[in-house]
Parts: C-alpha cells; sequence; structure tokens
C-alpha cells in the first residue's frame, strides 16, 4: 500500500487535508488553553465532589498535557498531535483492512 493510495477520492484528499489542519492548529489550542487556564472537566468534577485530594497521582504518561516530552509546550504539541494522528489514522486504516479481509 502507497501513501497514493489514501489519496484517491476527493473527499479522501479532503479529510486528509483537514486532519493536517487540525494538527497544524493545535499549538494554537495549546496556546488558548494555557491563555484560559483551562482545566480538564473531571478534574474540575473531582474538585467539585472533594475527590481530588484522595487521588493517586501517577507520572508515567507518554504525553503528559499532550505534548511531547523535551520538544516545548508548542512544538511538543504539535509533535503530539502529528504522532497520534498518525498512530490512529494507522489503527483505523489496519482494522479496516482486516475486517475487509474477513468478507
Amino acid at each position: 500500500m502507497s501513501a497514493r493510495s489514501f489519496v484517491r477520492t476527493p473527499w479522501q484528499r479532503r479529510s486528509l487535508a483537514g486532519l493536517l489542519g487540525l494538527v497544524v492548529l493545535a499549538p494554537a489550542f495549546a496556546w488558548a488553553a494555557g491563555q484560559t487556564r483551562y482545566a480538564e472537566p473531571m478534574d474540575n468534577a473531582a474538585a467539585l465532589a472533594g475527590a481530588a485530594s484522595g487521588a493517586v497521582p501517577t507520572s508515567i504518561s507518554l504525553f503528559s498535557g499532550y505534548a511531547l516530552p523535551g520538544l516545548g509546550p508548542h512544538a511538543g504539541t504539535l509533535g503530539g498531535a502529528f504522532l497520534g494522528t498518525l498512530l490512529t489514522l494507522t489503527l483505523a486504516l489496519g482494522l479496516g483492512r482486516l475486517l475487509a479481509a474477513g468478507r
């Protein structure tokens, strides 16, 4: 399978362009989240319920803060978005091929 097989039809080209656009905008989303002091909804719910103080922190994370470590906040977010999109697309295409082969 080549990269050209992913862009056979106009909707495939538009879909990949849309994914690439979201990946490129990821650092802007990270910056905006920092400016607005965005917090994860589950963290907010735990704090409101009083459960945040009993939480056990884990330090094992591939994408702490949705960014690749060591690249800085914006480049790390861009790298994390690209890698996450690539992994998700690869898994979805692989699963689709397995399901299509089972017909």
